[in-house]
């Protein structure tokens, strides 16, 4: 029984197999997301490697390391083999990779697509538990000038007020405006009260000569536009 359980040791496997010696000796880019995990949290136990239970873990995400990131410390905890101090270590470097993507969108200075809203916004609302409405303003020529978050809510909805955002477009010298909002549900499909608060806004920013280009709603590294899809 000794042999066998002392087989799932990493320590046991030849060098070239070894995640931490695989990314010293050709690059974190050779290795797959179970050994890049298997090497945060260091040790598995004594019925399965460490990459066995990273693999474990991934799997019961769908191999998707958005949705692992969306798992809290307590939902980590959950997987035998397991404990806080992984638990922590794992969501951690999560998070350091989402900050990492945010401070990449900060060279998105130019709305040419939704897909370029959708990359500067995805950041910071599409993996949150709950639902947040932001507002993009653009100048003439469809340069960012701001983005904000309108308002907050549960999981339910949130709340709109367009006197603010007008207000706000008028200070900033806007000419344009995107609104966008996250879906945690990870349905794409707008509700009556996306398209009502969409026309309410349209009709108000016509009024100061401001145009909405668009509205779109993310959920789940996915997202829909309402400018691309004809409804806006």
């Amino acid at each position: 029984m000794q042999e066998k359980a002392a087989s799932f040791s990493i320590k046991n496997w030849a060098d070239d197999d070894r995640p931490r010696e695989k990314l010293v000796q050709k690059g974190s880019y050779v290795l797959s997301d179970a050994e890049l995990i298997a090497i945060l949290i260091g040790s598995g136990s004594r019925e399965e490697s460490a990459v066995e239970l990273s693999k474990r873990i991934l799997a019961s995400v769908n191999h998707n390391l958005n949705e692992l990131g969306n798992l809290s410390v307590n939902q980590l905890m959950r997987f035998k083999g397991i404990g806080e101090a992984k638990a922590v270590t794992i969501a951690a470097a999560l998070e350091m990779g989402r900050r990492r993507r945010m401070e990449d969108t900060s060279k998105i200075t130019k709305i040419k697509s939704s897909h370029d809203v959708f990359e500067l916004l995805y950041p910071l609302i599409g993996e949150l538990q709950h639902e947040e409405f932001w507002i993009v303003y653009l100048n003439n020529s469809n340069k960012v000038v701001h983005k904000a978050q309108l308002s907050k809510g549960g999981i339910t909805g949130t709340l709109v007020d367009v006197r603010l955002v007008l207000k706000q477009a008028l200070e900033l010298g806007a000419v344009g405006i995107i609104l966008a909002h996250n879906h945690p549900s990870g349905t794409l499909k707008p509700s009556t009260a996306d398209r009502q608060i969409t026309n309410k806004l349209k009709i108000a920013a016509e009024a100061l000569d401001i145009k909405i280009l668009d509205h779109l709603i993310l959920a789940r590294h996915q997202y829909i536009s309402f400018a691309d899809k004809g409804i806006l």
